[in-house]
């Protein structure tokens, strides 16, 4: 009985816990590393995870390497096979705060928050700066942010035979719905 009753508590309190953290699994990522006048280079995630502490303002993502869908199959193959090893190294992660985040003071309206974080790519990892902007939404905290990523940072080669036609600077867009 002791042992049910135990349980039942260590339940309870997971769930409480659980309850300060706003999800979704359904987040979406989008890059692009298309060069004019060559074909477009573009990798779409929609099942990226990402978590957001309204309390503290920290989040953290990740996004499964294998999940990014492109028009070309074969493009697909290149960037898993390729460029970012996806078998090696399967995911990217990013953990970071919000500055001056007040979840209780978010409207309608979106508004420009900067967000310092970590991110980990291809074994990588660096310190990025990205401005989001957040707003609430009836669904819940949406948090959307465009930057550029240089895949050398990342250690992320473009072969020569296609560096003409594939752009380092990557523009990366990020769209979540945390509820």
């Amino acid at each position: 009985m002791k042992k049910l009753l135990l349980f039942g508590i260590l339940i309870a309190a997971t769930s409480v816990f659980a309850q300060e953290k706003l999800v979704t699994k359904t987040g979406k990522i989008t890059f692009e590393a298309s060069v004019p006048a060559f074909e477009e280079v573009k990798g779409v995630n929609s099942g990226v995870t990402f978590v957001l502490n309204p309390k503290t303002g920290e989040v953290a993502s990740q996004a499964m390497l294998k999940g990014f869908r492109f028009k070309v199959a074969l493009m697909e193959e290149h960037f898993n096979e390729n460029y970012v090893e996806s078998d090696k190294y399967p995911k990217s992660t990013f953990k970071g705060k919000i500055d001056n985040f007040d979840a209780a003071a978010l409207i309608s309206t979106a508004k420009d928050y900067t967000i310092k974080g970590k991110l980990d790519l291809h074994g990588k990892t660096k310190d990025i700066t990205i401005t989001a902007k957040i707003r609430k939404t009836d669904a819940g905290i949406e948090i959307i942010s465009n930057f550029i990523v240089n895949a050398d940072d990342f250690g992320i080669a473009i072969p020569s035979v296609v560096k003409s036609k594939v752009s380092n600077k990557v523009n990366v867009k990020t769209e979540f719905t945390v509820k």
